[in-house]
């Protein structure tokens, strides 16, 4: 999910408070399920993104739903949601939760291989990789037979492809110059 501008501006304001009240990590947890809950029901989109439903209803209905909420979250999506900006809440959540993940060091990645990788084969590529990132890996893994072997390393904007199938790629683009 992708984020605007003012998504981010709104997490780094969360982060900062969260960090100042020391409760970061309940407004993570508060976060992270109002996303869960955003990805699994149409009904909640669909509520934060109508225009009909007036700011006082929406947060009459938050609170029923959410009324578990760290004091702080419950403040800042009152906020959100007087604003006008409910429709970014799902962005402002995701925001929040990389510069968390940013502001702890952990840097995720996603390794996409062919087959299962073994424990030792896993480890060695995990191992290069940390060679090369300050912090700690947040692994996310996914198989692709496509790739026919190999692995591919995404870590934000930057990519390591070490598959077959980008080799080939490669052999018919020099082939066929």
């Amino acid at each position: 999910m992708k984020g605007t501008k003012a998504a981010g501006r709104y997490a780094k304001a969360l982060l900062e408070l969260a960090l100042e009240q020391n409760k970061l990590e309940q407004v993570l947890a508060d976060m992270k399920y109002l996303l869960e809950v955003y990805n699994q029901s149409t009904d909640f989109q669909m509520l934060l993104n109508s225009p009909i439903v007036k700011s006082e209803k929406k947060i009459t209905i938050f609170n029923e739903l959410f009324g578990q909420f760290e004091e702080l979250t419950s403040n800042f999506v009152k906020l959100i949601i007087t604003n006008r900006r409910e429709d970014s809440l799902a962005q402002i959540a995701f925001a929040f939760d990389e510069l968390v993940k940013e502001h702890k060091g952990i840097v995720p990645i996603t390794l996409t291989t062919a087959v299962k990788l073994d424990d030792a084969t896993r480890a060695m590529i995990l191992e290069k990789v940390e060679k090369n990132v300050n912090g700690q890996l947040e692994v996310t893994e996914n198989i692709d037979p496509a790739l026919i072997g190999g692995f591919i390393v995404r870590m934000g904007d930057k990519q390591i492809d070490a598959s077959v199938a980008n080799q080939f790629r490669e052999l018919k683009q020099r082939l066929t110059r």
